[in-house]
C-alpha cells in the first residue's frame, strides 16, 4: 500500500503547484499528443493534473486517473467538476466517468483506485503524467516504469532538495537533516528516491535513449499564505519542537517566506 495524502492538503498545494509547474514543458508535451489524446496520471490524487494540463491540450482528450485512495478519486470528480462549472464547461458524472463538455470538444475522466503497480499505466496511453510522485518512489519502481514507457512522459513537482527559508535560524541544518532522511524512507515502493529523483530520472531516462528536457518548478510561499506555511512548519519541524515554535511565530507575524525547490521533466522517445 502506498503512502495516501488528505485531500484537505492535495487542496491546499494545489494553486502553489499550478503557480509553479512549467509552462513550457507543458506545452511542448501537449504539442506531442495526437489529435485526441488519451492520458494516464499516476498516482493522480484529486486530478490537479487534469486541472492544469486539459485547458493546454485545449482538445477532446481522454484521461485515466490512477491512485490508490479511492477517496481521493471520489473527490477528483467532484472539484472538477465545480472547477469546469467555474469555467462555464458543463460537467456530468456516471458511474466511474466525468465528462466535461467544452467549445473545443469533450474532456473525460475515468478513474481506477489501485496500488501503482507497474504496468497500470497502460499499453493504450498517448502520454503518462504525474506529479510530486518521482522523489516517492524507489529506484527499482522507476526502473520498471521506464523499462515499458515509450510514449511522452511529464512528471512534475519532484523535489530536488533545494529549500529557502527566512529568515534563517540556528537549528535549520538540524531540522533540514531529519526531514531529508525521512524523505528516503519507504513510501511504499520501496526506498524512497527522495531529492535525488530528478537527476537520477534524466539519467535513467538518457541511457533508455529519451530526449528529455528539464525546468524548476519551485514553490514560493509568500509571507500572507499562512495556511501553507504553517503547514510546511508542521511537517518539517517534527524533529524539533523549538524550531517548530519560532517559525511558527514567524509565519503569524507576516515575517517568514519559503522556497521549496522542485523540478520538472519533459521526455519523448527517441524518434517518437
Amino acid at each position: 500500500m502506498t503512502e495516501s495524502f488528505e485531500a484537505t492538503w492535495l487542496a491546499l498545494r494545489e494553486p502553489f503547484d499550478k503557480a509553479a509547474r512549467s509552462i513550457i514543458l507543458a506545452r511542448h508535451f501537449c504539442e506531442r499528443l495526437p489529435m485526441c489524446p488519451r492520458i494516464v496520471d499516476l498516482g493522480a490524487g484529486t486530478g490537479s493534473m487534469f486541472r492544469f494540463l486539459a485547458p493546454i491540450i485545449a482538445r477532446r482528450q481522454d484521461w485515466l486517473l490512477i491512485d490508490a485512495d479511492p477517496r481521493l478519486l471520489d473527490d477528483a470528480f467532484g472539484r472538477t467538476a465545480a472547477w469546469a462549472r467555474r469555467h462555464g464547461f458543463a460537467a456530468t458524472s456516471s458511474g466511474d466517468e466525468l465528462a466535461v463538455a467544452t467549445p473545443r470538444g469533450l474532456w473525460r475522466m475515468q478513474v481506477m483506485a489501485t496500488d501503482l503497480v507497474l504496468g497500470t499505466e497502460r499499453s493504450d496511453a498517448d502520454g503518462i503524467v504525474c506529479s510530486a510522485l518521482l522523489d516517492l518512489v524507489s529506484m527499482s519502481w522507476l526502473n520498471g516504469l521506464l523499462d515499458h514507457l515509450s510514449v511522452p512522459f511529464l512528471a512534475s513537482l519532484i523535489v530536488d532538495g533545494r529549500d529557502s527559508w527566512r529568515p534563517t535560524h540556528p537549528s535549520d541544518a538540524r531540522v533540514h537533516a531529519a526531514f531529508r532522511r525521512d524523505q528516503f524512507r519507504d513510501k511504499g515502493f520501496g526506498a524512497a528516491l527522495g531529492p535525488t529523483a530528478p537527476t537520477t530520472a534524466l539519467r535513467a531516462l538518457a541511457v533508455r535513449g529519451f530526449v528529455t528536457a528539464s525546468a524548476p518548478s519551485d514553490w514560493r510561499v509568500p509571507r500572507s499564505a499562512l495556511s501553507m506555511q504553517r503547514a510546511l512548519i508542521e511537517g518539517r519541524g517534527f524533529s524539533d519542537a523549538g524550531w517548530q515554535e519560532v517559525r511558527l511565530r514567524q509565519a503569524l507575524r507576516g515575517r517568514l517566506a519559503i522556497t521549496i525547490g522542485h523540478r520538472d521533466i519533459l521526455a519523448f522517445p527517441a524518434g517518437g
